[in-house]
């Protein structure tokens, strides 16, 4: 596997070269890939660069180190209170991203080697398929701390497990580990860790030696009711996370999490 030299400019995603199949390792191991500033810029700019690849017939999107994603970090978090500037470039880049992936003409595989929590779970929804670590659990918090979500997770679950349950996890922010995922259509599979990474590489890989334009125009059709629901109801999502963003609700739960932490 090789680095592609376009990606040098980024700082906290990996991208590297294994045949036709791109690896994107968010690289932020020592906060659990928690989205900082620059991850989630990165996060929004990648996809359009992937998509232009010529060479490239399938992305597998994973963590490194111990995590997939913890979601967001409470600086970037506070900075997106004090300052409407940072929220405008906030908003921006989820919209950037959620739509990235979804419009992605290559298949997309989650391969969940850890916590997926919040901005995290969201990214494995917006896979097409999804391996997860039988240590790893999926998460959407965002209620807990006076926040709306609007970014994939909470507004794609009631599509793959219906709505009631989806209800239940969204509301509690409850754990969904891994097993019970599986169970619920969240992820396609469940391995032992060490092979999470190399299994969705050798499905990547499969992926890659089908017809590459039918392969796209199918997985365009197959997630055109997905497509069309989460981009009608998007921006009043990403409106009523702003608005909720601004909240007295959210600035004091914030400041509580981050004194006791």
């Amino acid at each position: 596997m090789t680095s592609l030299d376009w990606t040098n400019r980024l700082r906290t995603l990996v991208v590297t070269e294994d045949g036709p199949v791109r690896i994107v390792t968010m690289n932020r191991p020592d906060e659990r890939n928690a989205a900082d500033a620059v991850m989630h810029r990165e996060l929004a700019e990648v996809w359009a660069i992937l998509a232009a690849d010529p060479d490239c017939r399938a992305v597998v999107l994973t963590g490194a180190g111990r995590a997939f994603s913890a979601g967001g970090d409470f600086p970037r978090m506070v900075a997106t209170q004090e300052d409407q500037a940072i929220q405008e470039e906030v908003f921006d880049e989820a919209r950037a991203t959620v739509l990235g992936m979804l419009t992605l003409p290559q298949p997309l595989i989650a391969a969940v080697n850890g916590a997926a929590v919040g901005l995290g779970a969201s990214l494995v929804a917006l896979c097409d398929l999804a391996i997860a670590s039988e240590r790893a659990f999926l998460a959407d918090p965002h209620l807990g701390v006076g926040l709306v979500p609007a970014d994939g997770a909470a507004l794609l679950w009631p599509m793959m497990m219906g709505l009631m349950r989806a209800k239940q996890y969204v509301f509690t922010g409850e754990r969904i580990p891994a097993d019970v995922a599986l169970q619920f259509g969240l992820v396609n599979e469940v391995v032992p860790a060490e092979q999470v990474v190399p299994s969705a590489v050798a499905l990547a890989h499969r992926l890659s030696e089908v017809p590459v334009e039918a392969l796209r125009e199918t997985k365009r059709l197959m997630g055109a009711y997905a497509t069309r629901a989460l981009t009608e109801i998007l921006e009043e999502a990403l409106t009523s996370e702003r608005a909720s963003v601004n909240s007295e609700e959210h600035k004091a739960l914030t400041r509580r999490l981050i004194e006791s932490g």
